[in-house]
């Protein structure tokens, strides 16, 4: 469905309250499809946006930044007539939804966190040059070798093929101007400052074996949102919502319930 400029899924539209679902950089609302079923089964309204210049929601090229996403996915909601919803945002959507919270707090019941940070620093030489090569690809070679580099990163088992390539697949069809522009705010990002001004119940879900937000970065998150707590799933990723979707969609659910 196509409404105002945003491309969203929204297979539930008589659910309420309603959960709005923010994905990761180069991937679209349709990364949220496992959690679909969980969420419509307990009643709620999942909403999955593709943010401006991924999936199918375009870019104009006016100038691309977590502010204006934020604004954007708050007149969406408002459009919608959806009231106050649940936001949920793994990596890049964690910290749209960071944003959200904060600039739009009436609109936010609950916060859900997800393989994300409140600054992105990495932890070792390993992480240096993955996001140093991320970084020289994406400008100098373009997205359908970044899709790669990042697809093996994010599902690096043998028998996550299929997954690699859907997620390859996705990252390629990113509108390069939104891709480049969303990464440089990624870096400069940094929510130290005001993370206590958020005042809505907070969960943090980390994947016990994310190599690309490290858990303990994504602790330093939950302790600095007053009342929030951390649950960390055994054997997850970076795309913990998809390699654990029934562990993470029943630690969801219990939370938003």
């Amino acid at each position: 469905m196509l409404t105002r400029r945003y491309h969203f899924l929204d297979p539930n539209p008589s659910g309420s309250p309603a959960v709005l679902l923010l994905h990761g950089l180069g991937a679209n609302g349709a990364m949220w499809t496992l959690q679909f079923d969980a969420l419509i089964a307990a009643g709620f309204r999942p909403i999955a946006p593709d943010a401006p210049g991924f999936g199918d929601s375009p870019y104009d090229g006016r100038g691309w930044n977590f502010r204006r996403v934020a604004a954007e996915l708050a007149g969406l909601l408002r459009e919608l007539e959806t009231g106050p919803a649940h936001v949920v945002g793994l990596s890049m959507g964690g910290v749209i939804a960071q944003q959200f919270a904060f600039d739009y707090p009436a609109l936010a019941r609950k916060l859900t966190l997800v393989s994300t940070f409140s600054v992105l620093r990495p932890n070792n030489l390993s992480q240096w040059l993955y996001f140093f090569q991320r970084l020289v690809v994406v400008h100098l070679v373009g997205l359908e070798q970044q899709s790669k580099i990042v697809a093996r990163r994010v599902f690096p088992a043998p028998e996550q093929e299929s997954l690699r390539e859907m997620a390859a697949a996705q990252i390629a069809r990113a509108d390069p101007r939104a891709y480049r522009a969303a990464m440089r705010h990624l870096g400069l990002f940094d929510s130290r400052g005001w993370l206590r001004e958020i005042r809505v119940p907070t969960l943090v879900i980390t994947g016990e074996r994310d190599t690309t937000v490290f858990p303990a970065r994504q602790k330093m998150l939950a302790d600095g949102i007053p009342g929030a707590r951390q649950v960390v799933l055994p054997d997850g990723g970076h795309a913990v919502a998809i390699d654990q979707a029934e562990v993470f969609n029943r630690v969801l659910i219990d939370f938003l319930k």
